[in-house]
């Protein structure tokens, strides 16, 4: 008979006496690099800069990445850093509490092998024995030369969203900061503006670096045309402005919700979520699935008094799949949903297709009509569907343009919506096969009438696994050196960080370094049309945040 598996809330107490426990152990600490270098960057040649012979500005996008997220969640989940003043020895360094050996990572553990127990070592800097790798989620995945080397490929757009949970803080035992989410949002666009500094004072002085945080379309073309990476402000955390819920009842007003863009828009953010893996006072979301779904619906008890609610879906559209759901549990569901109105919520499901019961609130009406009044662009992903559903309304209402779908979060049924609005699709950080696809499919759902671009969404720092290496490829694999398939002005080798040699064939996007190397991958796989498609992605990203501030 299979063992019965342990309540979730046991399991979250478990971790938390594991991590205390660790918070007292006297750890060795890492032996540090006689000398501080920025690491290897592996690409020669003058980048593109310009635009081409039809006036386009030519270059790569990702839509969704998190290099400040070392200092969400409390400061203390994620190990090293983008940058540091002192350099890469004090920047890529493993948590203490991972010390000696990994065993006491259960974190790392859980969210990398599914499991509480195992080991890696924790050297780091220089020797990067076991970590950066693509399915390792704790460890810093863009250090800020990793991020230079796909600048240098042609990389000219990178949405860098500011993330934290307050819910995770807090099971999170250990913490350098509180867990307001606001604050760790405002931190994280401090630090982003001090890489800024950081890179321009290793280039010339203030303005000379090819790092530039941007505010405008036009100051993004400009910068896109000096051969410099646009670095685009995003928000993605779970209550924005405090916009929790309690047993249903908001904890936020319109008046917050107005001020709260407003220092977002002071701060430079120019792309926000309204809801994020627990439903708000905003919209409901999309669910997770398996284990980290049932985990997460715990933290949406914990953080709004409620469990998430699901009906089995009447619409093409639907949420993820969430568990449990059964014959048992659709037998149960049904007299179950009577309870909804009291407020009476249990984690019982019917059978799937879901759909999550909450769409978008009165107040999130409001805060997506905000958005579009002060030229931000909507992301759509981790909405509801029902929540998708009537944002989409909304901006087809009013003809604005100012949408995306940044990785891969979002019911493919939409596609069509979204491209017709003048919007934009990305597909998240999957083997250069399986990201092939996506592209084919969403290509499909495209408007002829307007340029098609391509992007992906990394999610680099977002506890998520980046691309792995494609199977099979040992007949047909990336060739070192080639020239960037994006600018063929540089070329690349295996990247190299201190005494590492990364090769993406074998290891696939072990860090951000080597997202050059994985495009190179996807053009032995789909040809020069993706590539085309993938050039034109800053430009398709322009041209629709040009329409939304016109």
């Amino acid at each position: 008979m299979p063992r019965k598996p342990p309540h979730p809330r046991a399991v979250l107490a478990l971790l938390a006496a594991l991590t205390s426990a660790v918070a007292i152990i006297a750890l060795a600490p890492a032996v540090p690099s006689a000398a501080s270098t920025r690491g290897g960057v592996n690409a020669t040649g003058t980048p593109f800069r310009g635009t081409t012979a039809d006036g386009q500005v030519r270059g790569y996008a990702d839509l969704h990445s998190h290099l400040m997220s070392f200092e969400g969640f409390g400061g203390n989940v994620l190990c090293g850093k983008s940058f540091d003043p002192e350099g890469i020895d004090k920047a890529l360094r493993d948590c203490p509490d991972h010390g000696p050996n990994g065993a006491l990572a259960w974190f790392e553990n859980f969210t990398s092998k599914g499991t509480l127990l195992g080991t890696h070592d924790t050297t780091g800097w220089p020797t990067f024995k076991d970590w950066p790798r693509h399915d390792s989620l704790t460890h810093q995945q863009a250090y800020y030369t990793w991020i230079e080397r796909s600048w240098r490929a042609g990389q000219r757009i990178l949405v860098n969203h500011l993330v934290s949970n307050r819910i995770l803080c807090e099971i999170y035992p250990l913490k350098k900061y509180p867990c307001d989410e606001m604050e760790s949002i405002r931190l994280q666009a401090r630090r982003t503006y001090e890489l800024q500094a950081y890179i321009d004072a290793q280039s010339g002085g203030p303005g000379k670096g090819w790092f530039r945080v941007v505010r405008s379309p036009a100051e993004a073309r400009q910068v896109i045309e000096q051969g410099k990476l646009a670095v685009v402000l995003g928000v993605e955390t779970s209550e924005p402005f405090g916009c929790r819920q309690i047993g249903g009842a908001p904890q936020c007003t319109k008046e917050q919700i107005d001020r709260g863009l407003d220092e977002m828009q002071s701060l430079g953010v120019s792309s926000m979520f309204l809801c994020h893996k627990f439903d708000n006072a905003l919209c409901g979301v999309r669910f997770d699935s398996d284990a980290k779904g049932v985990i997460l619906n715990l933290g949406n008890f914990l953080g709004s008094g409620r469990f998430w609610q699901a009906d089995t879906c009447t619409t093409p559209e639907h949420d993820n799949t969430i568990a449990p759901s059964n014959d048992l549990t659709a037998l149960l569901a049904g007299p179950l949903a009577h309870l909804r109105p009291l407020g009476v919520t249990l984690p019982v499901y019917p059978k799937a297709p879901h759909c999550n019961v909450n769409g978008l609130t009165e107040l999130g009406e409001y805060a997506v009509r905000a958005m579009i009044e002060r030229g931000m662009i909507v992301e759509l992903d981790h909405m509801s569907v029902k929540a998708a559903d009537r944002t989409l309304s909304i901006l087809e209402e009013e003809r604005y343009p100012g949408v995306v779908s940044g990785h891969g979060w979002s019911d493919a049924h939409f596609a069509s919506r979204i491209y017709r609005l003048g919007g934009m699709i990305a597909s998240y950080g999957s083997s250069a096969d399986t990201f092939a696809a996506e592209w084919r499919r969403a290509k499909q759902a495209r408007d002829p009438g307007r340029l098609f671009g391509y992007a992906y969404g990394l999610d680099a720092n977002g506890v998520g696994a980046l691309p792995g290496p494609r199977r099979g490829n040992e007949s047909d694999p990336v060739r070192y050196p080639f020239a960037s398939p994006i600018d063929p002005n540089v070329t690349l080798d295996r990247q190299r960080t201190g005494q590492r040699t990364w090769d993406v064939n074998t290891e696939g996007v072990a860090n951000y370094g080597l997202v050059p190397d994985w495009i190179a991958d996807m053009r032995t796989v789909a040809g020069e049309e993706l590539i085309a498609d993938m050039a034109r992605g800053a430009e398709m990203y322009l041209r629709m945040w040009e329409a939304a501030r016109s």
